[in-house]
């Protein structure tokens, strides 16, 4: 497909380097001729200097012919100007960044009128995504799928844990919790396994569950269940504001802790149950003053990736249950994996994953589009939902007749609200819904890539003589 990027900050690029790997013809727009320069070099993209908000710029990258207008400017009202712009000039679908809560009910309202396909809010999602790892602090990471009935969570193993130097084939409990061990990161190398795979302690595994087990999972896995009751927070950010929110609802005491003294007026004001302490979260002594020895869990948000490493290093070290870090530059997470750094959540991550899957759907959906795509197994693996269509040439096939490509995972299918684990013996029927984990650098778009090239071909005609 034909895609203009306007805006080539951390987002903008991180959205580049993804949509190139998978072929898309990309061109990018900023007003720093530098930063595109080096997009140019790394990526072989085409580029275009300037306002990515005025009509000659963009007829420049010819939007008017282009299938997707991406804006991830810093500004969410150029973001919305270049949206209105873009479908004005034909651009079939456009996609904006919009950070200000201030927006989200006018953009509900005016979402047909302003041209938008898709608006995200990057910190929003950083928020929510850290809120449900609270809900479940033994999880590094947890996603959900077809609206909530199943869960990808991944979890370390510890030495004591019962998995560990057992076969995948021995796990028969696993079967009765309705759970699959469906990726093993090893040191950095990942494998989806088969039932020979013997799992080791210090494996990060991901598990696909029927979200009404997850706490029957914690339990037979001998970990803790317990939610966070109280959480401290470094940082006043806008993450920060709307993860506090989350937890007040939820009845969690919250403690943030902020430098700037009219950031912390401001969230008095609009968080009056939160208590807010204004100093450097950076600092031990005011650390340990404020009572983060008594902390269930600690989510450094400072603007640093510095700061938020070592601050949660800290509490880490000190024996705070869980630590969450926010980063950008994920590109050094695996370093500080032995650090105490398990948990770590990426605004940019998160929105790119959205937007990458969002791409996919339109660019094919012969055999059933992607409906939701994360990246599991720091960024190695993903998983992706899927809407299985009436007219898919692979329903009713028992999954054992079907030929997959290798190191993919049918992970789970849903049918009429039921989770299924899938034996062999199972197929895919119109409706269902299918989560798959694949190989990264696989770039699935349709439920039908999965599969070995011509499995669905028709025979041969047989010629006779």
């Amino acid at each position: 497909m034909k895609i203009v990027i306007v805006g080539d900050g951390k987002v903008g690029f991180t959205l580049t380097k993804l949509l190139s790997k998978e072929g898309h013809d990309l061109v990018v727009i900023d007003s720093n001729s530098d930063v595109l320069r080096e997009s140019q070099e790394a990526l072989d993209v085409a580029v275009v200097t300037g306002n990515g908000a005025r009509v000659e710029v963009q007829r420049e990258a010819d939007v008017q012919h282009s299938d997707v207008l991406i804006a991830a400017t810093s500004s969410d009202e150029i973001n919305l100007l270049c949206c209105m712009v873009a479908r004005k000039l034909g651009c079939r679908s456009t996609i904006a960044r919009v950070r200000n809560p201030a927006y989200d009910s006018q953009l509900r309202l005016l979402k047909e009128e302003l041209g938008l396909s898709l608006s995200i809010n990057p910190e929003r999602a950083a928020a929510r995504e850290i809120f449900r790892l609270l809900q479940f602090p033994s999880f590094l990471k947890r996603d959900s799928f077809a609206k909530g009935r199943v869960e990808l969570v991944e979890l370390k193993l510890r030495h004591d844990n019962a998995l560990v130097n057992r076969k995948l084939s021995e796990l028969g409990g696993f079967a009765r919790l309705n759970a699959l061990i469906c990726a093993v990161d090893r040191d950095g190398e990942i494998t989806i396994p088969s039932g020979s795979f013997e799992l080791r302690e210090g494996d990060k595994i991901t598990i696909a569950a029927d979200a009404a087990e997850l706490a029957n999972l914690l339990r037979q896995l001998n970990v803790g269940a317990q939610k966070a009751q109280s959480v401290m927070i470094v940082g006043g950010s806008r993450i920060a504001e709307y993860l506090a929110a989350m937890l007040l609802r939820a009845h969690v005491r919250v403690t943030i802790i902020e430098k700037q003294r009219a950031r912390c007026e401001t969230l008095s004001e609009a968080l009056p149950e939160v208590m807010v302490i204004y100093g450097d979260g950076s600092q031990k002594d005011l650390l340990l003053s404020e009572g983060i020895r008594q902390t269930d869990a600690l989510v450094t948000l400072t603007g640093m990736d510095e700061e938020n490493l070592i601050i949660s290093m800290f509490g880490n070290y000190i024996g705070v249950p869980k630590t969450i870090t926010k980063i950008n530059r994920t590109e050094y997470a695996e370093v500080f994996a032995d650090k105490g750094i398990d948990t770590i959540v990426s605004p940019k991550l998160l929105t790119a994953d959205e937007i990458v899957s969002y791409v996919r759907a339109m660019d094919n959906t012969a055999g059933g589009s992607v409906v939701t795509l994360y990246s599991i197994a720091g960024g190695s693996a993903e998983a992706l939902e899927f809407f299985v269509k009436s007219d898919a040439p692979y329903l009713n096939i028992p999954l054992y007749q079907l030929a997959l490509k290798p190191d993919i995972l049918i992970a789970s299918i849903i049918r009429a609200r039921k989770v299924i684990l899938p034996k062999g013996g199972d197929s895919m029927q119109k409706g269902d819904t299918v989560v798959v984990v694949t190989p990264a650098e696989r770039a699935v778009c349709d439920l039908k890539d999965i599969f070995v090239e011509g499995a669905f071909d028709a025979p041969a005609p047989i010629m006779l003589p």
